[in-house]
């Protein structure tokens, strides 16, 4: 078929409308014509139109046969592919109503068993829970009733309060705060119990003594009570050490209840022992059984720093076991910042002495003089006082002359400077 289009730029790898119109336009005009003739340039883009559509329209009509065959061909395959995808849809859907109703519904009642499952483990852990804070209760309870003044059951009190923290603050404290019993039970025993431990421990401390200096001859206390006295504070001591609260987390601890026992027993044994030394210092007739009383109070103290330093603290569960101190009186010392509780007693006394000598002497009268008077007399008493109460009492296993060779001199020379210095000026 002969033809006038131009085939060859119409299917060109580089053909651009752009240019092919440019080239009709230059064929049919002047370039240097002015305005151009553009009707030539469309008449022949509208001639080519009509060339391409008389030949598609002659092509379909010589392969008619062709191309209804293969479009039926086409039609009928796409039906057997549809045929064969609508099978496989339904044979889907099928087996997804089976899964789901043999696994959807086996999943939901595995759930449903799941759920009730876990509650029932949490009400057996709750149960347990609470079984285990009623025996500890119960335990608690007991050990205060029979315990009271024995270090065994002292320290076994206190363990079983550190147990029953532990489980009041443990993951499911939230719900064991819920249950009546519970709540009750905290309320009416363990929280009492827990009380009445803490002040049994503090007056065990409080009332310990050792020394027979200050009692009469039918009142000295024997072996058999000393070993007592000995046991009950060791326990009691103990009970406040393992009582003291402890930070979560901490490496280490503070035992504050037993720090404040303890220095308040000191403290006590100053504030008496100032007072008492005071009116003696103003009436020189008692001057004799107050010093022996104040010597008193410095062995039992000296009988207490033997007692703390060979008692090794308790393991506590919410301490790792390098992290308490080897014995007892290592906390206390570092609290006073001392080396010694007895070298602390007589220079507390000292410090806070000198400024009542000087009251005494301010105010005149016959007390001044005669305490300048017997100012001998005095200096050689509080030597001999220092001197009796740097002794170890009986019982706390060390000999009598033992004790004063850890310089009670020094000791001596502080007391003699704050009484006998203010009379001279």
């Amino acid at each position: 078929m002969t033809s006038y289009l131009d085939t060859a730029a119409l299917l060109s790898p580089t053909f651009t409308p752009t240019t092919y119109a440019n080239t009709l336009v230059l064929a049919t005009n002047n370039p240097q014509d002015s305005p151009l003739d553009l009707s030539t340039p469309l008449s022949r883009v509208l001639f080519d139109v009509q060339e391409v559509d008389t030949r598609i329209d002659t092509l379909a009509t010589q392969h008619a046969d062709a191309i209804i065959g293969h479009t039926a061909s086409q039609a009928q395959a796409s039906g057997r592919v549809l045929e064969e995808l609508e099978e496989r849809v339904k044979e889907l859907q099928e087996s997804y109503g089976r899964l789901e109703r043999e696994v959807g519904e086996r999943h939901e009642q595995a759930e449903q068993v799941r759920l009730a499952a876990e509650r029932m483990s949490r009400t057996l852990r709750l149960g347990r829970s609470v079984q285990r804070v009623l025996g500890l209760g119960r335990q608690l309870q007991s050990f205060v009733e029979q315990g009271k003044g024995s270090e065994r059951g002292m320290v076994q009190a206190a363990n079983t309060v550190l147990q029953l923290r532990e489980v009041l603050a443990a993951g499911d404290a939230k719900e064991l705060g819920r249950v009546q019993v519970v709540s009750t039970l905290r309320n009416e025993i363990i929280t009492p119990a827990e009380r009445t431990l803490l002040a049994s421990a503090q007056q065990v401390v409080r009332e310990f003594s050792m020394s027979a200096l200050a009692s009469s001859v039918a009142a000295a206390p024997t072996y058999r009570d000393s070993e007592a006295t000995k046991t009950r504070t060791v326990g009691a001591v103990q009970t406040l050490w393992l009582l003291s609260p402890v930070k979560p987390g901490a490496s280490g601890s503070t035992p504050t209840l037993q720090l404040a026992a303890l220095s308040s027993y000191l403290q006590t044994a100053l504030t008496a022992s100032l007072a008492s030394l005071t009116r003696a210092l103003a009436t020189l007739p008692t001057l004799d059984r107050t010093l022996q009383e104040i010597a008193s109070r410095c062995q039992n103290i000296i009988a207490l720093e033997g007692l703390l330093s060979s008692t090794q603290s308790p393991a506590h569960p919410s301490l790792p076991s390098d992290a308490e101190a080897s014995n007892l009186l290592e906390p206390l010392l570092r609290h006073l910042d001392t080396s010694s509780l007895p070298s602390y007693f007589w220079r507390s006394l000292a410090s806070q002495l000198s400024g009542r000598v000087q009251e005494i002497m301010s105010k005149g009268g016959v007390s001044a003089r005669t305490l300048r008077s017997n100012r001998d007399r005095v200096r050689e008493a509080i030597r001999e006082c220092v001197e009796t109460g740097s002794r170890a009492p009986s019982g706390t296993g060390k000999e009598v002359g033992e004790q004063p060779g850890k310089g009670w001199e020094r000791e001596a020379a502080v007391m003699v400077a704050a009484v006998v210095g203010p009379l001279g000026r």
